[in-house]
């Protein structure tokens, strides 16, 4: 019921609900206390609608948007709470007194100033937000940009200017106590928070003014754009990732950072939205975040010659358009999913495959891209996928769950959580001879279907029951010694992290950070290196057998897979990616096609178990763990992993980079084409050669 009422008031927590109930109940008690009247039964409903409205806006909870929209918004909120106010004073019979007409004269000021401060703050944040947005891209020494305005005066403005009330509510509460204004010493508190409440108002707005100066803004947009612009011809990136999307989609170009930092050709990524620039991953590649259409088309990229998108989306025309690049659809997995066959590909001069397989799905597709439009290169970021080397002699097998979300629709064959998952987990963890539970969900889990959410959390509560009765389990022994230790090196590691400060400065601005924001190499490469120990020292923070729940960013789904011996799926990206390890597999065929046909509609599944929704087949699994030299879809999966992959030799990224040379060598061959056919068709315009052009002269004018 809790969980129903959470989703419904748009709220991300038991406490979030708590506080949006105790927001809502309070007017109605203020209400009440203002017509009894009782200045403390007021002064309490009001200590609640200050205390839960200030909780709900430090959550970011998303029920604030939702009463704005059905006019119950900050503003009117405090105004309501100031009214009700007014109406206690003249119910305790004050409304003869001066202080009574000084309430009614500041709450109209006060809300006077509301507009000159929205607007002063709206403005500064307008004209300090820039047309180009970038990182490790060197505009200190070409721009003046300056500081951006304390972050107390900007961060929350709205919050803060409205709070500056509490004065006066709590000056004219002390005269509501006195219950009489005839004593003046009795309405003196309501004149000073009166007082107080205007003057730091009237300050607060004047403390924006001059940050609206010339000299305190950033360069206008074309002195910015055309700085840009300059940049890039000294830079002269040769190929560009190109990316649009929502912000739940940033982990489709963050995919890709790794490998750009390896490459040869000067790599550039070009995002169209601020938000995906704001959950991008730390990286030592220049980015440049153009938000406007109009301003990316006027940005000089004459120099790139590869384009490479990981999503289709509407606004990749603005770089399609460009004639001077080739352009290439990488994706951002590699499944058997119809996303991986989109038409849409092909408008695209090549589409580049992981594998055999990929080039196989489009054929089978038909939906236009030409056998000779694709390209095998691999999958370059599945490096850090160490293949199978036996299961370690001091732990047990490992089985890592990680099922898909739930999708765009109810098709049951989208994830295995719904009918599935919780008989895959109790068969993991009941098996014997014993096997240790890695359980890591997609991150969308739940966001759409609220069933898979549920079935989610029951899934937890069943590996961390089964984790508790493994602990007081007299076959299963621990080091805690090892572990304490492992536990305090996980700490020094992280405040190492945290030490280096990949990350930009939350409370400057855009136009600072797009000054500041250049990655020092040398710290970006000790925080890799620094991050590869940490993951190593989680895994040895726990006994070897604990079962194990992983829901966060850290350790991430490939260190999941050095840290397993098998794996359950759903028919995904991840199925493909786990294949790189040559380790067994299980996927489970929630939409019960049956085994034959699932094979036939599922390349990834053909050398993998495949499960029912009773799970029942699981032993097959362990089976193959357990006596690897017995397996008999070791085979398979060897062959299986070169059609989708490509083959080990040469590697990903060879391949990689030798497809990118070779389109940029078309590209250049297109662009001296272009320019030759352009200048000979410009000379037959013009005419004659000049000397047979004055030779015609002189026998007309003969």
């Amino acid at each position: 019921m809790i969980s129903t009422a959470i989703r419904v008031a748009r709220v991300g927590s038991a406490a979030e609900l708590a506080a949006a109930v105790l927001m809502m109940l309070g007017y109605p008690g203020l209400m009440a206390a203002a017509l009894v009247p009782s200045a403390p039964a007021f002064a309490a409903a009001a200590a609640v609608t200050y205390l839960a409205d200030l909780y709900l806006h430090r959550k970011g909870s998303r029920l604030i948007g939702l009463l704005s929209k059905v006019r119950a918004g900050l503003s009117t909120r405090f105004l309501v709470r100031e009214l009700l106010l007014i109406l206690l004073l003249a119910r305790l019979g004050l409304s003869q007194e001066p202080v009574f007409y000084a309430a009614i004269a500041c709450f109209t000021v006060f809300f006077g100033l509301q507009a000159p401060h929205g607007a002063l703050a709206t403005l500064i944040g307008k004209r300090r937000q820039m047309p180009v947005v970038t990182r490790n891209v060197d505009l200190a020494s070409r721009l003046a940009i300056p500081d951006a305005p304390p972050r107390l005066l900007l961060s929350r403005a709205t919050v803060k200017m409205l709070h500056l009330d509490l004065a006066a509510v709590v000056g004219l509460l002390v005269c509501a106590f006195s219950g009489s204004g005839a004593d003046s010493v009795a309405v003196l508190p309501g004149f000073v928070g009166i007082a107080v409440t205007l003057g730091l108002g009237t300050l607060y707005v004047l403390a924006l003014v001059p940050y609206l100066r010339a000299r305190r803004l950033p360069p206008k947009a074309g002195k910015v754009l055309g700085t840009v612009s300059a940049w890039l011809r000294e830079y002269r990136p040769q190929t560009v990732l190109y990316f649009s999307g929502s912000d739940d989609s940033a982990y489709q170009v963050n995919m890709w950072l790794e490998t750009l930092e390896q490459m040869e050709a000067r790599p550039l990524v070009i995002l169209r939205e601020r938000v995906i620039l704001e959950r991008m991953a730390p990286t030592s590649v220049p980015v440049i975040c153009v938000p406007g259409g109009v301003h990316l088309m006027n940005m000089d990229l004459s120099m790139v010659r590869v384009a490479l998108y990981c999503a289709n989306v509407g606004k990749n025309i603005h770089l399609l358009r460009v004639p001077t690049m080739k352009h290439v659809f990488i994706g951002h997995g590699d499944s058997d999913k119809v996303a991986s066959v989109n038409p849409f590909s092909k408008v695209y001069d090549e589409v580049w495959t992981a594998g055999r397989a990929g080039r196989d799905r489009y054929a089978i597709a038909d939906v236009g891209i030409r056998d000779e439009d694709i390209v095998e290169v691999g999958r370059p970021q599945l490096a850090p996928i160490r293949p199978s080397n036996g299961v370690p002699a001091d732990r047990m097998p490992t089985v890592l769950y990680a099922p898909t979300w739930e999708g765009w629709d109810d098709s049951p064959g989208n994830t295995s959580l719904l009918l599935a998952g919780e008989n895959i987990v109790r068969k993991l963890v009941e098996a014997e001879p014993p096997v240790r539970v890695v359980y890591k969900p997609h991150p969308f889990t739940g966001m759409r279907n609220a069933k898979a959410g549920a079935a989610h959390r029951r899934i937890i509560a069943l590996v961390k029951k089964a984790a508790a009765e493994r602990a007081g389990d007299p076959r299963f022994t621990a080091d805690p010694a090892a572990q304490a230790e492992a536990k305090a090196e996980l700490t020094r590691l992280k405040a190492r992290l945290d030490g280096l400060s990949l990350a930009f400065d939350e409370r400057a601005d855009e136009a600072v950070t797009s000054r500041d924001g250049i990655v020092d190499v040398r710290k970006h490469q000790e925080a890799a290196r620094l991050r590869a120990a940490w993951n190593e020292t989680y895994w040895r923070s726990f006994p070897s057998f604990e079962h194990r729940v992983v829901t966060g960013a850290e350790p991430r789904l490939y260190d999941c897979f050095n840290a397993s011996e098998a794996m359950v799926s759903d028919i995904s990206s991840v199925v493909s990616d786990f294949i790189a390890s040559g380790k067994p597999y299980a996927v489970t065929d929630s939409a019960e096609l049956g085994a034959e046909e699932f094979k036939q509609q599922n390349t990834a599944v053909r050398a993998a178990v495949i499960l029912g929704n009773s799970a029942t087949e699981l032993d097959q699994l362990l089976d193959a763990v357990r006596a690897p030299v017995g397996d008999p879809l070791a085979k398979d999966r060897k062959e299986l992993k070169e059609y989708l992959l490509g083959p080990d030799e040469p590697t990903s990224l060879e391949r990689f980079d030798t497809a990118l040379t070779d389109l940029a060598l078309k590209a250049e061959a297109r662009n001296v084409g272009a320019s030759s056919l352009a200048g000979a068709m410009l000379g037959a315009v013009d005419g004659p050669p000049d000397d047979e052009a004055e030779l015609a002269k002189g026998v007309t004018t003969a």
